[in-house]
């Protein structure tokens, strides 16, 4: 069954690349949208990002990698 028009909130979530110290890359990596913008910068996702890894590691049985660099989806380089 369809779901109705505007049930699905828009902006809800941001997306983001993430490349790992042994040269990885991780695309579309969903982030909560509360996380970005405020004082801290981008350090807050990165925290999300590094959480979310760590239990995706431990599910696996491996160790988590280590994060190199992030790159919000559709971002204009500087």
């Amino acid at each position: 069954m369809p779901k109705k028009p505007g049930t699905n909130p828009k902006g809800e979530f941001a997306f983001f690349n993430v490349f790992y110290e042994d040269g990885s890359q991780r695309s579309n990596r969903r982030v909560p949208s509360e996380l970005i913008g405020g004082l801290d910068g981008d350090e807050p996702v990165r925290a999300f990002l590094r959480e979310q890894d760590r239990e995706i590691a431990e599910k696996g049985g491996r160790a988590a990698l280590e994060i190199k660099s992030i790159e919000r989806v559709g971002a204009k380089k500087k």
